[in-house]
């Protein structure tokens, strides 16, 4: 990054507002004690934001002596970040994104542009309306070209939209941010491939119990678990030469549903709602079933869901500390083992 130097013409002094002032205290108050000159980068916008969207030096100096910092240390951070202006700016300020995506994209056009109808990068236009600087990515690479012009971007720019933007700036007109082309937002550029779906955006979607929208949510959940589910049958006995019917029944009941509510087995990493509800149809439904399983009971579940093979020891680890910090919802701990037929499992 190139050297960033104060601009050689600068105010006599500088002083917050009373209502900047009680706002940067408040800033201040939301850090420990001790931290509070985390709170220079907002401070030091606001400062900007104050003097004509740009940082004088004696704003660096009132920063700095409000939260106890040297000038140099506030100096250094107020020449790093391209967010700080550290000349005067137009009333309407653009940043444009030079980087590779944009680039590729036509930003050297619009750098022609701005050349033709602003004059050089990092002055203000003669009637004191536009400045513009060239800087690193912005973040809108997917409709790029664009630039930010003051608070707002706006993207998917050709040459003439761009110019035709700028005029109506110049006019006092109001334009509106986002892709210039139709596009919606982010979506592909030949139109929106989800959520096209007009219900989404009418009352149909709340999802309170009941709703047509909760109903589908239950209903993708219930296929996604039928998924899991059914590689390996829940209550089908593994392959074994012996036919008994009592093996057979004993197998479809190793755990049994315990009385209470149940945990909510997605705070373990790695098993989102249809597992859960996979977990759920093999007799599974708190922490403290898991965290009391066996060899032989990860080995059942694994047999049974095969996908979640090798990972039963990491859920029972955080099943564990899920019980020891009392959550809500755990069962006590001469019930957390419920596997029928050992001592202390009924629940």
């Amino acid at each position: 990054m190139s050297v960033r130097r104060l601009d050689p013409h600068q105010p006599k002094d500088f002083e917050f507002t009373p209502e900047n002032l009680a706002w940067a205290k408040e800033q201040i108050k939301k850090y420990p004690e001790g931290r509070h000159q985390a709170a220079v980068l907002p401070i030091l916008w606001r400062a900007q934001e104050q003097h004509d969207q740009w940082l004088p030096e004696p704003a660096i100096r009132y920063v700095a002596d409000l939260l106890g910092m040297a000038y140099i240390r506030v100096y250094e951070i107020a020449t790093f970040y391209t967010m700080f202006n550290l000349s005067p700016v137009g009333r309407y300020h653009i940043q444009l994104c030079g980087t590779t995506p944009c680039m590729l994209r036509g930003s050297e056009d619009l750098k022609k542009v701005c050349a033709r109808l602003i004059g050089p990068q990092g002055r203000v236009s003669p009637e004191g309306v536009f400045s513009w600087v060239e800087v690193e990515c912005l973040g809108a690479c997917v409709n790029a070209p664009m630039v930010q012009i003051n608070k707002d971007y706006y993207e998917d720019l050709t040459p003439q939209t761009f110019e035709a933007l700028l005029d109506g700036f110049k006019r006092g007109r109001t334009m509106k941010p986002g892709p210039q082309n139709g596009r919606q937002f982010s979506a592909p550029a030949s139109g929106p491939k989800t959520l096209t779906d007009p219900d989404i955006f009418t009352g149909q979607t709340q999802t309170a119990a009941g709703s047509p929208a909760r109903a589908g949510q239950e209903r993708h959940i219930q296929d996604r678990a039928q998924a899991v589910v059914e590689e390996v049958s829940p209550i089908k006995p593994p392959q074994s030469k012996s036919c008994d019917p009592a093996k057979i029944a004993e197998e479809r009941a190793r755990f049994q549903k315990p009385e209470g509510p149940a945990d909510d087995l997605t705070r373990i990493l790695g098993i989102d709602a249809a597992s859960q509800h996979a977990l759920n149809e093999l007799g599974i439904y708190r922490y403290g079933q898991i965290g009391r399983w066996s060899d032989e009971d990860r080995r059942w579940v694994e047999t049974r869901l095969p996908r979640f093979k090798g990972r039963t020891s990491e859920w029972m680890e955080k099943a564990k500390a899920l019980i020891d910090t009392g959550t809500p919802g755990a069962p006590a701990p001469n019930a957390i083992g419920n596997r029928q037929g050992k001592p202390g499992n009924k629940s």
